[in-house]
Parts: C-alpha cells; sequence; structure tokens
C-alpha cells in the first residue's frame, strides 16, 4: 500500500512539474473558466430591458395618456413613436425601429370609467419568436396592473379578491441567477475534459509513454496519479468560478456548502476521466482535443437542462440526457445556491455523478494498455 502510494504521488509530482512549466495548461484551468463565465454570464440574458414601443393612441383622453405613462414609467418600454395609424406602426416593425404596439381603441377612458369591458390591441414583431414571447408576458402584466388601478379609479368597485403572484428563489426574475449555475457547470465540463484530454496523448506523441512502461507501476496508478494534480486544479477552478458569480452576478449560497463541494468533486472526477479516457483512445493531441470539445461542448449546453427544460425535449434526448452528468451537475448547482438544497435533496443527483465517475474511470483503465504499438 504505501509502495503504491508512492508510486501514484511520483506520477502526480511529475505530472505537476508538466503543469508548472505549460503557462498555457494554468491558464486554461484557472484563467479560462473566468473568462468565459464573465463573458456568456453578460452576453447571454434572457432579461427584456429597453424594448421599443410605438404607440397609436386612438381615444386621446388622460386616461389613455395616463396608461402610456405608465408603462414607460416602469423602464422596460421605451415609446420610440406616437402614430395616429396602425399601418404606420407596421413600418416601424418592418425597419426595425420596434418590437410592439399599443393600439388603445376610441372609447377606452369611457368603457374603464363606465365598469365595461374594454380591449387593448398588441402587436408584437414576431421575427425573434423568443422576444416576443417575452415582450407579450411584460405588457400583459403591466397592462394587467394598471388597468386594474386605472377601473378603481371609475365606477367599478375593486375587485373581492386581491391575487398577489410570489416568485420565490428568484423574484426579481434574472436570468442571471439561472443562467450563471448552468454556465458554471458548462465551462467547467469543458476546460476538465480538455485538461486531461491532452495529458496521455502528449506523453505518447514525445515519446515519454515508452519510458513510463519501463518502470513497474500499474495502469490504475498511472491513471490516478496524472488524474491528481488536474483535480487539484478543477477545485481551484470551481472556487474561482462560484467566487466570481456571486461577486459579478450577485448569485446567492443558500444551501449546504459541503453538498456543493462533494457534487463538484464528483463532477471534476467524471470530466477528468472522460478527457483522460479520450487521450488513451486517441494518442493524438490534435484528434483529443477536437473530441474532448464536442463531446463536452454539445451534451453540457444542449441535454443538461443548461437553456432548454429537458422535459420539453423528444423522449430519445431525454433519455440520452441520462448520462450527462452536467445534467446532475446543474441540479445541484441551482439546488444549493437557490433553493438551498442539501443532500437530502440532493442524494439522486450525488449517486448519478458518482456512478458514471467509477464507469468512466474504470473503462479509461481498462483501455490504458502497457504495450508499445
Amino acid at each position: 500500500m504505501t509502495r503504491t502510494l508512492t508510486r501514484v504521488l511520483a506520477i502526480a509530482h511529475k505530472e505537476v512539474l508538466h503543469v508548472l512549466r505549460d503557462v498555457r495548461t494554468l491558464y486554461l484551468a484557472l484563467g479560462m473558466p473566468v473568462v468565459m463565465l464573465v463573458l456568456f454570464g453578460f452576453g447571454v440574458s434572457f432579461d427584456l430591458d429597453d424594448i421599443p414601443l410605438v404607440v397609436v393612441d386612438q381615444d386621446g383622453t388622460a386616461t389613455s395618456r395616463e396608461l402610456v405613462r405608465r408603462m414607460i414609467a416602469s423602464g422596460e418600454l421605451i415609446e420610440v413613436a406616437r402614430v395616429d395609424d396602425p399601418s404606420e406602426a407596421e413600418h416601424l416593425f418592418v425597419t426595425g425601429d420596434a418590437a410592439a404596439a399599443l393600439i388603445i381603441p376610441v372609447g377606452f377612458a369611457d368603457d374603464l370609467g363606465a365598469g365595461r369591458a374594454t380591449e387593448l390591441q398588441l402587436l408584437v414583431d414576431g421575427a425573434d419568436n423568443s422576444t416576443a414571447t417575452n415582450v407579450l408576458a411584460k405588457v400583459d402584466a403591466l397592462v394587467a396592473v394598471i388597468g386594474g388601478d386605472l377601473a378603481a379609479r371609475g365606477a367599478r368597485p375593486s375587485p373581492p379578491i386581491d391575487t398577489r403572484v410570489i416568485t420565490w428563489f428568484n423574484p426579481q426574475a434574472r436570468s442571471a441567477l439561472y443562467l450563471v449555475p448552468g454556465l458554471a457547470a458548462y465551462v467547467l465540463a469543458i476546460v476538465a475534459v480538455l485538461l486531461t484530454a491532452l495529458t496521455v496523448a502528449r506523453e505518447w506523441e514525445r515519446g515519454s509513454m515508452q519510458q513510463l512502461f519501463a518502470t513497474p507501476v500499474s495502469r490504475l496508478e498511472i491513471v490516478v496519479g496524472k488524474l491528481l494534480p488536474y483535480l487539484g486544479l478543477g477545485a481551484i477552478a470551481v472556487l474561482l468560478v462560484l467566487a466570481s458569480g456571486a461577486w459579478i452576478f450577485d448569485v446567492p449560497m443558500r444551501g449546504d456548502p459541503v453538498a456543493l463541494g462533494v457534487c463538484a468533486l464528483l463532477f471534476l472526477v467524471g470530466m477528468l476521466g472522460q478527457g483522460l479516457l479520450i487521450s488513451v483512445v486517441t494518442q493524438n493531441q490534435m484528434v483529443a482535443t477536437q473530441v474532448a470539445t464536442m463531446s463536452s461542448m454539445l451534451p453540457s449546453m444542449l441535454l443538461s437542462g443548461f437553456l432548454f427544460p429537458i422535459e420539453n425535449m423528444p423522449l430519445p434526448l431525454q433519455v440520452i440526457s441520462n448520462v450527462v452528468p452536467a445534467r446532475y451537475f446543474i441540479d445541484a448547482l441551482r439546488g444549493v445556491l437557490l433553493r438551498g438544497n442539501g443532500f437530502a435533496e440532493l442524494w439522486g443527483d450525488v449517486l448519478a455523478l458518482a456512478i458514471f465517475a467509477m464507469v468512466v474511470l474504470a473503462i479509461a483503465t481498462r483501455r490504458f494498455k502497457r504495450e508499445i504499438a
């Protein structure tokens, strides 16, 4: 046991020296995650602010003007034009100067004051379906609130039931709180796989693998020894990413940090093992880099629930997503950071990450053959 530990530490020390001599590895492990988190965090956002709105006020009353004023005062809508004909609003859509048009019909104030049902027409540029859906939701909520206040000033009494919606965990509906945990898992998946995907492949290309075969070191000792230094780098990268998310994007820590640490450790082991398996199979740095990027980037983005809910995917993709470790790490990150979860709620994610890590390491060790082709 002592000899095994000594050999593992010797291989790990050798790998540490390689890392310290290669500044690019340190940047890939420590600098790239933070840079990508910042770029993606500010660049990818579902928050809609400064929505250009054109107003067609056919009523022209104090009530209609008050409605428009209060909608603009929310800060989410910007009145870019006020026209008399809806066809002019359509022209602004074509030129890209407006994303929505609010049409207030004649008699709006009279109907509202008399307690009669009244309608407003909202035209939305549907060229971008995601933006159109968000604009509809925002304007509908604003009109509902403001219209209720204006109606209460008229003849219609206040409704007997006051409904108030409370959003837990993200009351301001900030997309950063939803995206940053997913971004952290996405970035760490890519970096961890790339780190180890180049290790054994680099050894083969440099010819130093033959020298390693001449030593009394087992396959498992080589795999573990090469994994340990990058596991340490990955742990530092996790801390940097979480600290950057908290500092730059105000992402909270509401749950059990120990549970998050266990999930992060298992996730790193699994992704580092995946990269090691790729390097063992390819034995070429260029091919290993390409395979590592494709096998980590696309599944972690598209099949993990990072951007798209897994429940909305076709059944075959839902089944495939079960073998994507980022799916479970993202769920753990959002659970601990936003919902305040601990081991009791995350045991399923912990188990899935542990199984993935053990399976990948076992396959990588088995594929590592002490022979020269």
